[in-house]
């Protein structure tokens, strides 16, 4: 078995409050109960795109955290080509959506980004606050990734329009509970894209950094 690695896969700044988490973005979305959902995936892909464009800008670190569809032997390059050679029903997605070079990614196994290593790593790294996260399956992925963020002290953004789901219902279902009970800022993409545009770039010194408290997990 491969072991895990700690590379996130490019150079990860000193530091940022604020990270992006696009989860499963590059997606085959081949699977039963897809019907709602396809016809809405690149219109939702078109915003995630918007609000990814305006997180460069403004100098915060876009992370892809995504399932390698159990294909253990393949890294995130091979999972973009399966999706796009193979002409799965994501691929307009993944054409829109592909990572830059100032992009960083890892693999996940299970639902949760943060079952990933190199995601707490570079968290914790970076010393950030806050994670915005867009990206599938709304009542999945992304409200599991959201779980645990919150667990760990997190700030959640999660734009209403960025995620999708099986179906609307499903995800205005996780929305609510997204706000409800992990308090997350549900407001559509063009408002969180306003303040990030009038975000000033934090970049703490290593002396800010060691004197900040360390986050605990919630009981």
């Amino acid at each position: 078995m491969a072991s895990e690695s700690n590379d996130l896969h490019g150079m990860v700044p000193d530091s940022n409050d604020t990270v992006l988490l696009l989860i499963d973005v590059i997606n085959h979305l081949d699977f039963p109960g897809n019907e709602e959902l396809l016809p809405i995936a690149e219109e939702i892909g078109k915003r995630i795109a918007k609000l990814k464009e305006a997180a460069h800008k403004a100098g915060i670190p876009v992370v892809y955290v995504n399932d390698n569809f159990g294909r253990w032997t393949s890294d995130f390059h091979n999972v973009i080509e399966y999706v796009i050679n193979e002409n799965k029903p994501g691929k307009p997605l993944a054409q829109l959506l592909q990572p830059g070079p100032d992009d960083y990614f890892v693999l996940k196994p299970k639902h949760s980004a943060f079952y990933c290593t190199p995601l707490d790593i570079l968290l914790n790294h970076l010393d950030a606050e806050t994670i915005i996260l867009a990206g599938f399956a709304g009542n999945i992925c992304v409200l599991f990734t959201a779980n645990d963020a919150y667990m760990r002290n997190l700030k959640l953004i999660v734009p209403s329009d960025c995620i999708g789901s099986n179906t609307v219902e499903e995800n205005n279902i996780c929305l609510e509970q997204m706000q409800k009970l992990l308090k997350a800022d549900i407001r559509p993409s063009d408002e969180i894209i306003k303040e990030i545009n009038q975000m000033p770039k934090n970049e703490k010194t290593e002396a800010q950094r060691a004197q900040k408290p360390k986050k605990v997990m919630k009981k």
